[in-house]
């Protein structure tokens, strides 16, 4: 008789998907809001998306236990520094506090994949792109969660990012009007909901531009 045995694991991956696009003077950043485990949907209205300054928005996914004490610390030092510097963190600023939280936990890392999404100093769009233990690209485009393989490919197409080996390097942001972006990530998730189970219910986008944020809304496939 072979012998069985439980195993326990700390991490769970509840699914979904974002995706960030930066413009000359925007920046899309949509996810999902279907939350899974298995097979199973646990809720159809989970949003995966915080705001964590006036120009600086976060998406994750994977393990959204984690996502949240992510977000609950990365609030935490947001509110120390602007007690510190009587300012807000710029989102190149949260970029690099985000991948140093990450790498803190890098031994017993927080199960979250995150798309960092906002204005920078000039006001062009700017997208952060990061694995779970804080490695991490600026750049014009990027997606995460369990539709990512099939909504890269489709961007990469869509929005050809330059190389970051070409000399002088290239501008990462992408050449699209702010009105053919947000399209392009409807697209994006209508595409992916066909194909990921873990994937849809509704879209949820954030923009960001000079005029501040706003949100839009889209229903996706519920089955």
């Amino acid at each position: 008789m072979t012998k069985q045995q439980a195993n326990w694991s700390p991490y769970d991956n509840n699914g979904g998907t974002c995706v960030a696009i930066a413009g000359a003077d925007y920046c899309v950043i949509a996810a999902d809001t279907r939350m899974s485990t298995g097979y199973n949907i646990l809720t159809r209205d989970y949003s995966k998306i915080i705001k964590l300054a006036d120009k600086c928005v976060l998406a994750s996914s994977g393990f959204q236990a984690d996502v949240r004490a992510l977000q609950k610390v990365l609030a935490a030092r947001h509110l120390t520094y602007q007690h510190q510097h009587n300012k807000q963190m710029s989102c190149p600023a949260m970029g690099q506090l985000l991948s140093n939280t990450l790498y803190y936990k890098r031994f017993f890392p927080y199960y979250a994949f995150n798309v960092l999404g906002g204005l920078d100093s000039e006001g062009k769009g700017c997208v952060f792109t990061y694995d779970a233990v804080g490695s991490y690209e600026r750049v014009g485009y990027s997606s995460q969660g369990s539709g990512a393989t099939l909504i890269m490919p489709f961007l990469d197409n869509q929005l050809k990012s330059p190389s970051p080996l070409l000399l002088p390097a290239k501008d990462a942001v992408t050449p699209l009007s702010e009105s053919e972006a947000i399209d392009l990530v409807k697209t994006c998730f209508a595409s992916a909901t066909e194909r990921d189970i873990y994937t849809g219910d509704k879209l949820e986008m954030l923009i960001l531009n000079a005029d501040g944020v706003h949100r839009e809304e889209m229903d996706l496939r519920r089955d």
